[in-house]
C-alpha cells in the first residue's frame, strides 16, 4: 500500500536544508558585529592621534615595552573617553596590564 504524505519529501528535505543554511549564516554573523566594536575602537584612537590629542601607538608601545622587562606584548584598547590605552603583556605565564595616558606615553597603572 502506498502511503501519502502532507507534504512531499523532496519539500521537507529543502525546508530543512534552507533552515540549516540560515542558521549557519547567522552564526557567521555575530563575530562580524563584534568585531564592529573593536573596528570603533581603532577608528576612535586614530582620529584622537590625528587631531593631536594622543600620541602614535606605537611610540606609546615603545615607551611601555621598553619598561616590561621582556614581557610578550598581545594586545591593547583604547578608552575615547579617557584618551588612555591598556597594554596586555603576558611573562612567566603571568598576565600584566599596563595603563598608559595616550597624551604623554607616560604609565600611569598596572594590573598582575
Amino acid at each position: 500500500m502506498r502511503l501519502t504524505y502532507a507534504m512531499p519529501m523532496t519539500m521537507i528535505a529543502k525546508s530543512l536544508t534552507a533552515g540549516l543554511g540560515a542558521l549557519l549564516a547567522l552564526s557567521l554573523m555575530t563575530p562580524v558585529a563584534e568585531a564592529g566594536g573593536r573596528r570603533d575602537e581603532q577608528d576612535a584612537a586614530r582620529r584622537a592621534m590625528l587631531d593631536g590629542q594622543v600620541m602614535p601607538f606605537s611610540m606609546i608601545k615603545r615607551r611601555v615595552d621598553a619598561q616590561v622587562g621582556g614581557a610578550t606584548y598581545v594586545g591593547s584598547e583604547f578608552n575615547p573617553s579617557t584618551n588612555r590605552y591598556r597594554l596586555k603583556y603576558v611573562k612567566d605565564g603571568k598576565v600584566m596590564w599596563v595603563d598608559a595616558d595616550g597624551r604623554t606615553g607616560d604609565i600611569i597603572g598596572w594590573a598582575r
